[in-house]
């Protein structure tokens, strides 16, 4: 055990500075995000955020995957449309939630970026990977055909949704997350995927 830091206070003072950066980016935005405010809102000062992350775009992949990590499980049903219903779902949920308007804070700015910030591809990358699964499963189930391109077919289930949320900037609900769904559900079993 290292005596200089007391049980617990490391991973403590790190989830305080996620949730931090997190609150700040959905309040503020990507541009008025200062690790100065993640501090401040923490309780910690400056410098033990720095000496976890380097920049603040480094703590911002942090919070981000973090936060996706936690608010969206990949659910394992026994079922291809209740597992792509059950994900979409929760990505609408996330997206309405501090965490999902903190990445869209992300997102928007870096959108007009001549070079945007990893966090976005990074978050986005590791969970479309993180969703994979679903899909050899379903094969395996008889479900779809074999050979269906997984990746694929989980980016054809979030791009409706990620689509009416940043180009028309619309609301997404349930009816969103079950029409992006049933598209993905019916292209998989007609073998678009393949």
């Amino acid at each position: 055990m290292n005596p200089a830091v007391p049980p617990g206070r490391g991973p403590k003072v790190r989830a305080a500075v996620l949730a931090a950066a997190i609150h700040e980016l959905s309040e503020r935005g990507y541009a008025a995000f200062t690790v100065e405010n993640v501090a401040h809102r923490a309780g910690v000062h400056k410098t033990t955020v720095y000496r976890r992350w380097p920049d603040r775009d480094a703590l911002i992949v942090d919070a981000l995957d973090d936060s996706v990590a936690t608010e969206l499980p990949i659910p394992d049903t026994g079922s291809l449309d209740e597992d792509l219903r059950t994900l979409a779902r929760s990505l609408v949920a996330w997206i309405n939630s501090p965490s999902g308007r903190a990445v869209l804070a992300v997102m928007v700015p870096a959108a007009g970026s001549a070079s945007p910030p990893d966090t976005t591809r990074h978050a986005f990358r590791d969970r479309i990977r993180q969703a994979l699964p679903i899909v050899p499963r379903a094969i395996a189930r008889g479900e779809i055909p074999a050979g269906t391109d997984a990746a694929e077919m989980i980016k054809t289930l979030v791009a409706p949704i990620y689509f009416r949320v940043l180009i028309p900037r619309e609301p997404v609900t349930d009816t969103t997350a079950a029409a992006a769904a049933a598209v993905a559900l019916t292209a998989a079993r007609a073998g678009l995927f393949g």
